[in-house]
């Protein structure tokens, strides 16, 4: 029985999402989780460290990468979900995923939250099966495709362009009957947004609070970070991606994916205790 979360702007807790992904190519791992026995302990320790949602994905995002077959998704991701839930029943895990197969497979071995970067664009089924199961949402803003969206980066406005984006697949998801309250909108770090555009999201994530739904942020060893601190590896970007992590938090996101949970958890307390000026 897949677990049903709301989440709305005000959550009691920074969430944070860790990663898991089951490809041979990962931009930020280098293919790690590749191996099922891999990934599912990786993502038992992230249970053990204290991760609130455990994010599995099969399809590498990567800028200039192509699309997976649907078999070859789905068989490195559903069994991995499988595995999780029959260790930890209780573990909230997310599928990310364009696919409306891939997600119900996965709703069905467990997982309760649907991320989709194409925010439910890609598979236009996905909005019906969401409806019908009553999952939650992750929509994520992406100019394009994974294979073309850093190659012609155009706006009128940022972070308008994407405010808007946002208020129209609002609408859309809204008016075919799911609950406002189990939607999250992410503005997608990195996917078609250049370097300017990665550091004006972080900084003015406040302008996207009246839209009322809780904000997820990935900025987890993106090349903005690399950038700035000249680190073409990706795997060395982790103490900074804290530093992104506190700057997305602190300017209002409610939830934020790592691959680097234990620290990511300590930061995440830190700041909360400053924002409410308590612990608990």
């Amino acid at each position: 029985m897949a677990i049903q979360l709301t989440y709305t702007q005000h959550l009691p807790k920074t969430l944070v999402m860790g990663v898991i992904n089951t490809t041979p190519d990962s931009f930020s791992d280098g293919g790690v989780h590749y191996q099922r026995e891999v990934a599912v302990s990786s993502a038992l320790q992230m249970l053990k460290d204290g991760v609130d949602i455990i994010d599995v994905g099969a399809e590498s995002t990567r800028p200039g990468s192509s699309y997976l077959e649907i078999r070859e998704e789905k068989d490195r991701a559903i069994p991995v979900i499988a595995d999780i839930i029959a260790t930890a029943p209780n573990a909230i895990v997310s599928i990310d995923t364009r696919r409306r197969e891939i997600a119900e497979a996965a709703i069905k071995s467990g997982a309760s939250i649907i991320n989709d970067i194409s925010g439910f664009r890609h598979d236009p089924s996905m909005i019906d099966f969401a409806v019908e199961t009553g999952a939650c949402l992750v929509v994520m803003h992406m100019l394009g495709e994974p294979k073309t969206m850093q190659k012609t980066i155009e706006y009128r406005m940022i972070p308008g362009d994407i405010i808007d984006f946002f208020k129209e697949r609002l609408k859309t998801l809204e008016s075919t009957g799911i609950h406002p309250d189990k939607i999250v909108i992410d503005p997608g770090i990195g996917f078609g947004k250049t370097f300017v555009h990665n550091l004006i999201l972080i900084n003015r994530l406040s302008e996207f609070l009246p839209l009322g739904k809780a904000v997820l942020m990935g900025p987890s060893r993106k090349a903005f970070i690399g950038r700035i601190l000249d680190l073409p590896n990706a795997a060395d970007r982790d103490t900074g991606t804290l530093g992104a992590v506190a700057a997305c938090v602190m300017n209002g996101a409610s939830i934020v994916r790592t691959h680097e949970v234990a620290r990511t958890i300590q930061v995440c307390r830190v700041l909360d205790a400053v924002r409410r000026e308590s612990v608990d």
